[in-house]
């Protein structure tokens, strides 16, 4: 008789939790009320349910069941079977939700969409009650979804102007010539920008899209010559040993610099008012204006750099994507290879003025033109492996916002995992304005 009510309790204990029976301490007497463990049961619709995992805090008046890590975005909790453990089998357990209550019985089927929600625990011998307010959340934002916003709509009047962001220290810094003077503004977070600044010691006809940073000092680079500026207002100029094409940019610590001329290129790098060449020289089509450069590691965790598009000294506009890559194993180059992609990828577009990021693991394109100069309209490129294929960005995840006009020649920056992009043009306008993107998930 004993054993059969023994078989008896554990059978009620098993309807009480939905849970084994060997999980929960039976007692007929027990004053004790305490909830031990609560989850979701899995659901082969919702996969992240059963992953969520809740705590218990005990409190001197109502307990608390949350889980620290929300559930994924989407995740339904209208139809969710609920699986508690208690210390002790109660007398009864009962779910208050604001419209209904609900007596447990281990196979409900509830919807915890609807707060607060209340679990209330009877001792088995009824003196002990014990009350949890049980909260499951869910990310209430997409992870995947990017969030643009405008900074600002002008940073100056607009005019028939070329322009290039570039960092300096903790500062944007847009640099600006229409074509007769040079202007820079500055701004900390790219919504309030200074008054104008006339810069002096740069030369007439300086191209100021080709001015790159290290983060403390500007280069430009025209002739026998490479300019320098520390704010972006004084510039110094240092004569080098050969003529400087364009500067490429800034990686792995080094400026680089395209030196030579058209069939007789060869990368140089910038040290202390002298360039040190590195023997690397493009067997092919190069560009000289125009390209973008994006920075990143590889798969390999290998530093890597990439120069895309652009036009060549020819005025052809390039598909090409050449590839620096620094390897300590290649000593006989410095350690440094230069590889042009399009060679085994042609089908990659020609492009022009366009910008490139690396993002979340990923490389993102922003605007451009093609070789019949048809914008590439708004939509953003992206690759997942490196740069060698490219496939338009879901535009129900990725996309800017309305006000932005498909454009050319602006600057994209990556600073703190938000996306700048300032300015740009169009056939008709010269852009100043700034807009920040973000992907929701990129902290998390």
């Amino acid at each position: 008789m004993k054993h059969f009510l023994s078989i008896l309790v554990c059978i009620i204990a098993v309807l009480l939790t939905g849970c084994e029976s060997k999980t929960t301490i039976s007692s007929a007497s027990s004053s004790v009320a305490k909830l031990t463990a609560f989850a979701f049961a899995s659901n082969d619709t919702m996969p992240g349910l059963a992953a969520a995992v809740f705590t218990v805090d005990e409190r001197l008046d109502t307990g608390l069941v949350w889980n620290k890590d929300s559930m994924l975005y989407g995740t339904r909790l209208d139809k969710v079977r609920p699986r508690f453990t208690f210390a002790a089998t109660p007398s009864s357990a009962f779910l208050t939700f604001p419209d209904t209550t609900v007596v447990l019985t281990g196979y409900d089927t509830l919807d915890f969409t609807k707060s607060p929600v209340y679990l209330t625990i009877r001792s088995a011998d009824k003196s002990t009650t014990k009350v949890y307010e049980i909260r499951p959340t869910v990310h209430q934002v997409d992870p995947d979804l990017y969030t643009w916003t405008q900074l600002t709509s002008s940073v100056y009047a607009p005019d028939d102007s070329e322009q290039r962001v570039v960092e300096l220290g903790s500062d944007f810094v847009m640099m600006v010539s229409n074509g007769f003077e040079l202007s820079a503004y500055r701004s900390a977070e790219g919504v309030e920008w200074s008054d104008r600044i006339a810069p002096t010691g740069l030369p007439a006809g300086t191209h100021v899209r080709q001015i790159i940073s290290d983060g403390t000092t500007l280069y430009y680079g025209q002739g026998n010559t490479v300019y320098t500026s520390t704010d972006a207002a004084v510039w110094t100029a240092h004569t080098v040993s050969a003529t400087v094409v364009t500067m490429l940019l800034y990686w792995n610590e080094q400026v680089w610099v395209l030196t030579g001329a058209e069939d007789n290129y060869e990368l140089a790098l910038y040290d202390d008012g002298a360039l040190v060449f590195t023997g690397l020289k493009p067997d092919g089509l190069f560009p000289v204006s125009d390209f973008a450069t994006v920075t990143f590691h590889s798969a390999s965790l290998r530093d890597r750099a990439m120069i895309i598009g652009g036009f060549a000294e020819n005025g052809l506009p390039l598909n090409t994507r050449w590839n620096l890559e620094y390897s300590p194993h290649t000593p006989e180059d410095n350690g440094y290879r230069l590889q042009e992609f399009s060679i085994d990828r042609p089908s990659f577009k020609s492009l022009t003025g366009v910008s490139v990021i690396s993002y979340n693991g990923q490389l993102l394109l922003f605007g451009g033109v093609d070789d019949k100069m048809t914008y590439y309209g708004r939509d953003i490129l992206i690759s997942n492996d490196e740069g060698l294929n490219w496939y338009a960005a879901d535009t129900a995840k990725n996309q800017l916002p309305e006000v932005y006009q498909a454009r050319q020649k602006q600057t994209a920056i990556v600073r703190n995992n938000d996306i700048y992009l300032f300015g740009g043009q169009d056939a008709q306008t010269t852009f100043s304005d700034v807009y920040k993107g973000r992907l929701n998930s990129i902290d998390w």
